[in-house]
């Protein structure tokens, strides 16, 4: 298993990580499973946005004697009213959640308390105002949650979240589809068939720009809906109507800025197991850059992928990082220090380019390779 830093939490965390969709199978028995499964193999971190007192149990249960071998991500705001789910902003309502979440997960603290589902500009004036915010900077000063962060579908509405400085942790949907479509209060305009009948080009500019400024603040992002709930595996069912298979939709996720780790859905061992080949796989099953190509209606020209279809490079550049160092420093419009030491530390510069142009002919998306190079060497000085 490889690990990556959670932004600037300081948490060390598992490329792969665990939805909770799972755990409530075989009358919850499967989440023991997935647990013991999940520490044999290296995973060490998961999300339990779920209310359910059931489930928020067995978790619980599964965890007795190994706390500390996992990062608990679970949410503040997810409540269990009536016998069922509820989203609220009610601050009252809100503490009694916690407090009862924390009590059947049997732990004294959350790693990351994520504040939950928030995809409307007036839904995070209502965290704000109704003192939900608050309450999680407080939780953070007493101890009981570690990092604070929030989930939400909507570019715009997580950028605003993030800018307060206040949010560590952004659980964000992440994949080749829903990268196309602009922000929207409204999370199924994501799936519907109708946001894919239109020519759509290149990644939404708000959600590049979402990304880089998460790297730039170092707020790690996990990732949910890398798989569009499974859609994304299904050309039939998928909104580009081309099917990707589960390696190629985590390494789409894990290349953008930001990314940390990806929480698969399992509903069995061997679901959890099929994720977790990505981490033996050969560039070759990564590589999702000719299905993107592929997808009807839509161009991804001009845009990098990061996919490395470029190299080799005779200079031994690494183009894709070369390049991602050299946007999230344009989205900035200045050179943030983190960005300018990561880009000093690569073996090789883009001053060293010799502008032969091979990187391009092999570019699937028609990127000026060179021109960035260029640019970059400008930017940075060498």
């Amino acid at each position: 298993m490889k690990y990556r830093d959670l932004g600037n939490t300081g948490l060390k965390v598992s490329e792969i990580g665990m939805g909770c969709e799972g755990f409530q199978e075989d009358n919850y028995t499967m989440c023991k499973k997935l647990f013991d499964y999940a520490e044999k193999e290296g995973i060490n971190y998961f999300d339990l946005y779920a209310s359910d007192p059931k489930m928020r149990k067995a978790v619980g249960d599964a965890l007795k004697g190994r706390r500390e071998k996992f990062y608990i991500q679970s949410h503040i705001c997810s409540i269990w009213k009536d016998d069922q789910y509820l989203r609220s902003r009610n601050l009252g309502e809100v503490k009694v959640g916690f407090e009862e979440m924390m009590g059947l997960l049997q732990t004294d603290y959350l790693d990351v308390g994520m504040i939950h589902y928030c995809d409307a500009l007036s839904d995070w004036d209502a965290i704000v105002q109704n003192g939900v915010l608050d309450y999680a900077v407080q939780l953070k000063e007493e101890g009981r949650i570690h990092h604070i962060g929030l989930s939400s579908h909507n570019p715009e509405v997580a950028l605003k979240a993030i800018e307060t400085g206040k949010i560590e942790v952004l659980m964000f949907s992440i994949n080749p589809c829903y990268d196309l479509q602009p922000a929207s209060e409204n999370v199924e305009d994501l799936w519907a068939d109708e946001a894919y009948e239109k020519e759509l080009l290149n990644m939404d500019p708000e959600r590049q720009t979402l990304y880089e400024t998460c790297q730039r603040l170092g707020v790690g992002i996990t990732v949910m809906k890398a798989f569009g709930g499974g859609d994304l595996l299904d050309a039939e069912l998928s909104p580009a109507k081309v099917s990707l298979t589960p390696i190629q939709c985590i390494h789409y996720a894990l290349s953008q800025p930001a990314s940390s780790s990806i929480m698969v859905g399992a509903h069995t061992v061997e679901q959890l197991q099929e994720s977790l080949k990505y981490e033996e796989a050969s560039e070759e099953e990564k590589d999702y850059a000719l299905a993107l190509a592929s997808f009807p209606k839509i161009s991804w020209e001009g845009h990098c992928m990061y996919c490395n279809h470029c190299l080799p490079c005779p200079m031994h550049l690494d183009i894709a990082s070369i390049t991602k160092f050299l946007n999230l420093a344009k989205a900035q419009g200045a050179i943030p220090e983190t960005v300018r030491e990561h880009y000093k530390v690569l073996e090789h510069h883009a001053s060293e380019c010799i502008q032969c142009g091979t990187c391009e002919s092999r570019c699937p998306f028609k990127v000026e390779i060179r021109k960035n190079m260029l640019e970059a060497q400008e930017l940075f000085g060498f």
